[in-house]
């Protein structure tokens, strides 16, 4: 295991700075770049992303669990998005309260009113998982989250593989280096808007990447655009006041933007309050979800990836009403949910507040937020549900069990930072794409993985958010 290398060379000074150095060439030279946070408007400086010197071991039947789960997962969130009573009910409290979710839901409302105009349904995303280990040893797999919203960093996750398999070699460890699986969720999320453009019909319409002005991690981006231009289809990136200004659409719901017809949209920005910096911003996202594109995700779709859905599964019987009959698939799901609790006003909102008062390290406080860094966690949730725990305010969280994952030790590589021997938590993440088309499920696959790890001084944080480091598995 890399437990073992690195206990191995932790002695060796000398050694770990040599493959600290090897490592960072390695990824330099392979394309793991991201963008200088400090020089966004630059085309010449760039930086490797943050990454772990060593791969971090995790249990085999845990990472073949994840993948295997991830079709089922996908099957779910299509459903979830079919089934507007559901959101109706699921979403109530939460749109009462927070003003984006029902923003959201307001256009989500506004499209089932006009009709859905386009039979072909495109998801990409990622579920999140940690694995915990109780008194008996025995080590079980706990969600996180699943990401529908511009599930980020697979072409960066689509390098890490090469990059820890060198290191491995580099260290003497070849066997160890065979024990990293094959990944490359670029292509596969490439792949999935390509067949999503050509269902779409038009040879000469585009594929539209929505994005923001300045992003540290357009290179991330970039991988998927280029597989796109590979097979000959165009490629633009716009942002919310791009759309607002030169949008429009045609006497057939067809969407142009600078004139050009657009066949998918593919949202990489739009699901934090701060991407809408205008009334306009909201139109161009009301337009572009009435319009014949494709959307990866549809705006049902984004509603289905809310915390608030992903607690309301949690409750006796409501799996069963996606998977009827299916009781397998319906295991296999349930067995990766943490405990999750409702802050609903009422009886059941009440023991959850108070058992979050009483032993607040036992949980995370979770906000209808995406991006990383939202959480809220120990003291802080009792700040949090102090001030609002009388009142509907609550029902704009939702309360999860905190997973208690199995701690390890690694060098983060950071450009800038002292090489030193940290105290890791990881997560690992798998991709899921699908395409519908009508009652058609044309595509539904698992098209590969990411790993994230950080110290366990940091409770939340994503990889863009400046916390968490690029990883990969090692299995035993």
């Amino acid at each position: 295991m890399a437990e073992g290398i690195r206990k191995e060379f932790t002695m060796n000074t000398v050694l770990i700075n040599e493959l600290a150095e090897v490592a960072k060439d390695s990824a330099l030279t392979c394309g793991f770049l991201v963008k200088s946070k400090e020089s966004l408007n630059s085309l010449q400086v760039v930086t490797y992303a943050p990454f772990t010197l060593f791969p971090t071991p995790v249990p085999k039947a845990l990472f073949f669990q994840a993948m295997e789960v991830q079709t089922h997962y996908n099957t779910l969130v299509d459903k979830i998005s079919q089934d507007a009573d559901f959101l109706q009910e699921a979403l109530a409290g939460t749109i009462a309260v927070d003003d984006f979710t029902a923003r959201l839901f307001k256009i989500h409302q506004q499209v089932l009113k006009n009709g859905i105009l386009q039979s072909i349904v495109l998801g990409l995303n990622r579920s999140d998982y940690m694995w915990e280990q109780n008194d008996d040893g025995h080590t079980s797999l706990k969600q996180i989250e699943i990401n529908t919203f511009s599930a980020s960093s697979g072409s960066l996750a689509s390098r890490m593989s090469d990059i820890h398999r060198h290191i491995l070699k580099v260290a003497g460890q070849l066997e160890k280096s065979q024990r990293i699986i094959d990944n490359n969720p670029a292509v596969g999320l490439a792949k999935t808007l390509a067949k999503a453009w050509e269902l779409y019909g038009s040879k000469q319409a585009v594929v539209m990447f929505l994005v923001e002005k300045k992003d540290s991690n357009i290179l991330d981006q970039r991988v998927v655009e280029n597989e796109l231009w590979k097979g000959n289809i165009v490629v633009i990136r716009k942002d919310f006041e791009d759309v607002a200004e030169s949008g429009k659409l045609d006497e057939d719901k067809r969407l142009f933007v600078d004139h050009q017809e657009v066949a998918v949209v593919y949202f990489r920005n739009g699901y934090m309050p701060q991407n809408y910096k205008s009334e306009k911003a909201w139109e161009a996202r009301l337009m572009m979800e009435c319009s014949l594109a494709v959307k990866c995700p549809n705006i049902s779709t984004h509603l289905a990836g809310t915390k608030k859905v992903q607690q309301v599964l949690a409750k006796t019987g409501v799996l069963e009403r996606f998977f009827p009959n299916q009781p397998q698939i319906v295991e296999q799901v349930r067995a990766t949910f943490a405990g999750l609790y409702t802050l609903d006003m009422g009886a059941e909102g009440d023991k959850t507040v108070a058992m979050a008062l009483a032993t607040p390290d036992r949980f995370v406080l979770k906000p209808q937020r995406e991006g990383g860094g939202n959480n809220i966690y120990g003291q802080d949730i009792c700040e949090v549900l102090g001030k609002v725990k009388n009142s509907p305010e609550r029902m704009a969280y939702i309360l999860m069990d905190k997973i208690q994952p199995v701690p390890t030790q690694n060098y983060l590589l950071r450009r800038g930072k002292p090489l030193k021997l940290s105290h890791c938590l990881s997560e690992l993440g798998f991709f899921g794409a699908y395409i519908r088309r009508g009652k058609d499920m044309v595509m539904n696959d698992c098209v590969g993985y990411l790993m994230k790890t950080k110290s366990s001084e940091h409770s939340d944080g994503g990889i863009i958010a400046g916390v968490a480091v690029l990883d990969s598995p090692l299995l035993f």
